[in-house]
């Protein structure tokens, strides 16, 4: 069995979480979140925690049931502290900036890169090179993060890129010419 899955999932104050219709529903402070519920794994709820079972011992079914209890997880977390990510823009003249529900970038070619921010997901620049991104629902800050940081990938000769706040990036030597 799932040591995961077995694990109960604690609500705290403040958080309504709903199972109906094969959905899970958290509503919270910082906002709501739904996740459909697989026909072969059962979420019940008495008001203070949520338990996930599952029904068969098929292959799939014992993989789902740690996930789903995951999801249920972060989604409580989510709608009670929220999620951040940070992202830090590195090069000469490279810069970034939020322009309503957008992100500008600056990083190196003729045209500003604008990525339109999904519902549910805030951006901020303290400075002109960190993005910080907060949201309720962990993987749209994730995604959004990802498709901040493809727009323009750290390269390992100059370190130049967006990058994870923290990211290590392994220079590589250059040519050398040797006489």
């Amino acid at each position: 069995m799932s040591r995961v899955g077995k694990q109960p999932v604690v609500i705290p104050a403040g958080v309504e979480v709903k199972v109906e219709s094969g959905k899970v529903r958290v509503k919270g402070p910082k906002g709501s979140n739904e996740f459909p519920v697989r026909s072969d794994i059962k979420v019940s709820t008495d008001g203070k925690l949520v338990t996930v079972e599952r029904v068969g011992e098929a292959r799939e079914t014992r993989a789902m049931h740690g996930t789903m209890r995951a999801l249920i997880a972060s989604m409580v977390e989510g709608v009670t502290k929220g999620f951040q990510k940070e992202l830090e823009v590195v090069g000469v003249g490279w810069n970034a900036a939020v322009a309503g529900r957008k992100v500008v970038l600056s990083v190196g070619f003729c045209q500003p890169v604008e990525i339109v921010l999904p519902e549910g997901v805030n951006a901020a620049c303290p400075t002109n090179t960190l993005i910080v991104l907060t949201g309720y629902d962990k993987q749209k800050v994730g995604m959004t993060a990802s498709r901040i940081r493809s727009s323009r990938k750290p390269e390992p000769y100059k370190g130049k890129g967006v990058r994870y706040k923290g990211e290590y990036v392994r220079l590589k030597a250059g040519k050398s010419f040797g006489s």
